[in-house]
């Protein structure tokens, strides 16, 4: 759950006040953009750019669960430091842009730091987009998946219903709490489980086609993305965290899969 508390905005703008509220700001801000999917490098260029607005130095140290940033006006001898722990509200493409674009709105309209913490606060409380939209639209886009793999139309529908049921148990099981190795795990199992129905019951003309990419959807291309990112910037151990969970998941999405096939006695090769 992402936090809600407010930012201080003290009314000095130089400071040991000013600056440890700004080092406070800065940490939530770097947190929550961790948190929804942003590499290490916008992180820190996002929030040198707030900063340098603000007038302070700031230097950010990010960890894969934690943000740490130091802070110092004038005296640089006593920076005032913040740590936040990476904030749990799963990828949003949303939130990110979001977050970016008030960086950019503080340094290009030189935005006081009181109006800049609004803005985050209304920023972070964004409701997500809504979970039956997200369920509609990823099952179109796994169906067109499908056909971009050369489909047919009948393996499309298997595929479209495979996602649809899959994906509403990967958000059944993360809403009630599960781990989420074992609901990667699950929904493959689930959706392959659906779509082999292609072979068994001789439905279409590609039936490997619609098995294969039925579980597409579950591919954490976002973290190996970032971790690509992460380590041409040689955040080295970021990137290897976030690898290594994407590998964890494609692990387990796999297992689903293969399983799916063994039970139903499908052929692997």
């Amino acid at each position: 759950m992402m936090t809600t508390s407010r930012i201080c905005k003290p009314a000095e703008t130089t400071g040991n006040a000013y600056v440890r509220a700004t080092a406070a700001f800065l940490a939530d801000y770097a947190a929550l953009l961790s948190g929804c999917g942003a590499t290490c490098i916008r992180i820190e260029k996002n929030t040198r750019r707030m900063a340098e607005a603000f007038g302070i130095k700031a230097d950010i140290f990010i960890m894969p669960t934690y943000v740490s940033v130091s802070v110092w006006g004038k005296d640089i001898a006593n920076p005032s430091v913040a740590m936040r722990k990476t904030a749990n509200c799963g990828i949003s493409f949303n939130l990110n842009a979001q977050l970016s674009r008030l960086s950019w709105e503080v340094a290009d309209n030189h935005l006081d730091f009181a109006t800049a913490a609004e803005r985050f606060d209304r920023i972070r409380t964004t409701r997500p987009t809504g979970k039956w939209e997200v369920l509609i639209l990823t099952s179109l886009a796994n169906a067109s998946f499908c056909r971009l793999f050369g489909g047919d139309a009948i393996a499309m529908l298997i595929v479209l219903i495979s996602t649809l049921a899959g994906y509403r148990l990967k958000q059944i099981m993360l809403e009630d709490k599960r781990d989420v190795r074992l609901t990667f795990l699950c929904a493959s199992f689930f959706s392959a489980a659906l779509s082999a129905g292609g072979h068994i019951f001789n439905l279409g003309g590609t039936p490997e086609i619609a098995l294969g990419t039925s579980v597409l959807y579950l591919i954490p291309g976002v973290p190996y993305i970032n971790a690509v990112s992460d380590i041409i910037y040689r955040h080295y151990l970021c990137a290897f965290s976030r690898f290594l969970d994407a590998a964890v998941l494609t692990a387990c999405l796999s297992a689903g899969l293969c399983a799916g096939m063994l039970i139903l006695g499908l052929k692997w090769f």
